[in-house]
């Protein structure tokens, strides 16, 4: 089992920006990916972010947030950072972390989510 939990979300006006946490616990070593997603009202879940997990390497973006958002792994917190400059008002969304395993292939573990409200 792996736990996330994320923290960081808020209120910002547009053109601002915002850093979201992801710290993972339990069995973080079969974990291959962490990604980000985000699930706007009336819309469905979509992806955003990924990065390796073992090294931080091989980031992947959606190409809505290519350019602004950075997703990076700090190693001594276990944890995934996705750093969001240059917000825009559809940027505003419920922001999920979630953990692809070897064993799965998928995305498998979640977290609770936390809400980015981006005022125009």
């Amino acid at each position: 089992q792996v736990q996330l939990v994320e923290s960081g979300g808020g209120l910002v006006q547009a053109g601002g920006s915002l850093r979201l946490s992801c710290a993972a616990s339990g069995r973080t070593e079969n974990m291959y990916r962490m990604g980000w997603f985000r699930q706007a009202p009336g819309k469905e879940r979509e992806f955003v972010a990924a990065v390796r997990w073992s090294d931080g390497s091989a980031p992947a973006y959606a190409d809505s947030v290519l350019g602004r958002f950075a997703v990076t792994r700090d190693n001594a917190k276990n944890t995934v950072i996705l750093q969001m400059n240059s917000l825009i008002a559809e940027d505003t969304a419920v922001y999920y972390c979630a953990a692809k395993t070897y064993i799965a292939g998928r995305y498998e573990y979640w977290g609770q989510g936390t809400q980015v409200t981006v005022s125009s």
